[in-house]
């Protein structure tokens, strides 16, 4: 899928080794990213930090053709978040062109492939460019199911925690549910990933220990794993390694094995 002009994949044997040791059983449903780590890989590397996201773009797609080739059924990615625009201007305009660029060069071997691009987050706030491309995507690929794609942008946790609250209080105030109706359940309907598993998984690269406002309500039991790699180098051996380190726990929920 979505072949480009740069090798970026490990060596053969090395691949082969890595896939002999995964138990197919036993994949992670759900893959959520962090992708972070873009900038500190261009300015380690005396680059400006728009290298550092557009080398961002080739991991986002590595990710992709793994989850496809073993597969993982839905990728959830950390792209944009609220706090974000705190970033100067300039970075922003090249973070929202990048996403313009991905959708434009990637959809339609992304349709070919059965991925279901779906977005998290405040979408009307961004860019109107951004927004058209976006819904495009939306629109093209709606009925594929290979992989659903969930891109995270203008996205915060507490945001989409406060999303559900209105839209469940608006329902409320119009007398379709009681008060006492409202359970965890309920709750988990109104979020941006209402309809979907939480994730099993999820992966931060670049060496940071914190979740940076993602997911807050769906990682409660969710898997956690850390590498000091940058998501830039964040291949599908890194993958790999994240995915065996998985398959190396016992999920207990809370209870007793």
């Amino acid at each position: 899928m979505m072949k480009n002009n740069i090798n970026y994949t490990f060596s053969q044997n090395k691949q082969n080794d890595s896939w002999d040791k995964m138990e197919m059983s036993r994949l992670p449903y759900h893959v959520a990213i962090i992708m972070d780590g873009n900038g500190r890989w261009a300015q380690e590397r005396g680059l400006p930090r728009a290298r550092g996201h557009r080398a961002g773009m080739e991991s986002l797609r590595s990710a992709v053709e793994l989850c496809l080739e073993i597969g993982i059924k839905i990728l959830t990615v950390y792209a944009f978040s609220t706090e974000n625009w705190k970033r100067p201007q300039e970075e922003i305009s090249i973070l929202m062109g990048l996403l313009y660029e991905y959708i434009q060069k990637e959809l339609d071997e992304l349709h070919k492939e059965q991925v279901k691009v779906r977005t998290l987050g405040r979408i009307s706030e961004l860019p109107a460019p951004a927004v058209y491309e976006i819904k495009r995507a939306q629109e093209l690929t709606s009925k594929n199911k290979k992989l659903i794609l969930n891109i995270a942008l203008n996205y915060g946790g507490r945001t989409e925690i406060v999303d559900a609250a209105r839209r469940i209080a608006q329902l409320a105030v119009q007398g379709k549910i009681l008060p006492e109706e409202i359970d965890e359940e309920l709750f988990q309907k109104h979020l941006y990933t209402g309809d979907l598993p939480d994730p099993d998984l999820l992966i931060r690269p670049a060496g940071e220990l914190r979740i940076s406002n993602y997911l807050l309500w769906q990682i409660a039991y969710t898997e956690f794993y850390s590498t000091s790699t940058y998501w830039p180098d964040f291949r599908k051996e890194e993958f790999i390694k994240a995915l065996l380190s998985y398959q190396g726990r016992q999920r207990r929920f809370g209870g007793l094995k």
